[in-house]
């Protein structure tokens, strides 16, 4: 076996067997910015076999303070994420093999991405793409590891098919757009990012070598901030859940995912989120504060960011002016909106 791996053979947990078996193993990384760039060197470092690198965006300044993958020379060339990441994974491990896959992750792609990997680690950005990604994983038998962080907060499960709850279980309702903070409108700072990637890619290493038997069984919450720690056992899926248990996979169904039309002439796409009951507008222009200038109505409240105009509406939806790429306008409006 490669000296490389020498003491990551040397623990117990991993041994010569282990290491043979994460040799062999494929990954799926949804998501490249701050958890997933990190997802990704771990498991390249421990000598995954194949990663699948699965992001929509472009690297950005604003980046780099914690995704930890990317350079300024990588945001300053406004490299796609998983582009960047390939190229910085190969001088870390050629031995590893790397997939870049430049797309948004949803209902119409997400089985295809996801059906020749053995594990999912979750390193995206709204909740939306998660129901998605818990209704492919369930449908096909796969394990996944949800993560999230944000300011100084995180949490993290794991997620066995037919053995443990589901993310549907945990959470039954999908979030209402707006209701909950985002990076780019609280901020986050990197040792979050690093702990929860911590937690994910260790479940990933148990699950990779055949030990589940050491898997935390818990939703795990944390604010290192605040110092808070919080783990809830998780012991069975729910008798009547949506989706593991009633097989109702309906976030799979292109019509139930949020709405994007490019508006024709105008530079501009418009998103509508799947659920936005109860917009709050005043709150959602109170955690914009930080940005700059925001102005707001009964009606609406408008800011610019990234160098794009963005309206918000009171049903949550929102037209981002000065673009016309779908995906371009679903990154704005999930950075600072949130799904």
């Amino acid at each position: 076996m490669n000296e490389r791996y020498s003491r990551q053979i040397l623990f117990p947990g991993i041994g010569t067997a282990g290491q043979d078996r994460l040799r062999d193993s494929r990954v799926a990384l949804l998501g490249m910015g701050a958890l997933g760039s990190s997802h990704a060197e771990a498991l390249a470092r421990a000598g995954i076999g194949r990663l699948k690198l699965v992001d929509r965006d472009f690297v950005e300044a604003s980046n780099l303070q914690r995704q930890t993958l990317y350079s300024e020379s990588d945001a300053e060339q406004r490299l796609p994420k998983s582009v960047a990441a390939a190229k910085r994974l190969r001088e870390i491990n050629s031995e590893v093999e790397t997939e870049v896959v430049v797309t948004d992750v949803n209902s119409t792609n997400i089985e295809d991405i996801v059906k020749d990997s053995d594990l999912i680690l979750d390193g995206s950005d709204n909740f939306l793409v998660r129901y998605i990604i818990n209704d492919a994983a369930v449908k096909l038998g796969k394990a996944w590891i949800y993560g999230a962080a944000v300011s100084g907060y995180g949490a993290t499960m794991t997620i066995r098919p037919g053995v443990s709850p589901c993310l549907a279980c945990v959470f039954e309702e999908m979030p209402e757009a707006g209701s909950g903070p985002t990076c780019d409108t609280a901020g986050v700072i990197q040792p979050i990012i690093q702990t929860i990637s911590a937690l994910q890619v260790t479940e990933a290493l148990k699950i990779l070598t055949g030990r589940e038997d050491k898997l935390h069984g818990c939703l795990i919450q944390t604010d290192i901030w605040e110092n808070r720690w919080n783990k809830i056992s998780l012991a069975a899926p729910t008798p009547d859940c949506r989706c593991c248990v009633r097989r109702d996979f309906s976030f799979l169904i292109a019509e139930s995912a949020e709405s994007v039309a490019t508006l024709c002439g105008r530079d501009a796409v418009q998103v509508r989120p799947m659920r936005s009951d109860g917009f709050d507008l005043g709150s959602f222009a109170t955690r914009l504060k930080g940005i700059g200038d925001v102005r707001s109505n009964e009606y609406l409240v408008r800011f610019t960011a990234d160098g794009f105009e963005v309206s918000v509406f009171s049903d949550g939806r929102a037209i981002i002016k000065g673009t016309d790429d779908a995906s371009v306008a679903k990154g704005i409006y999930a950075r600072y909106v949130g799904t």
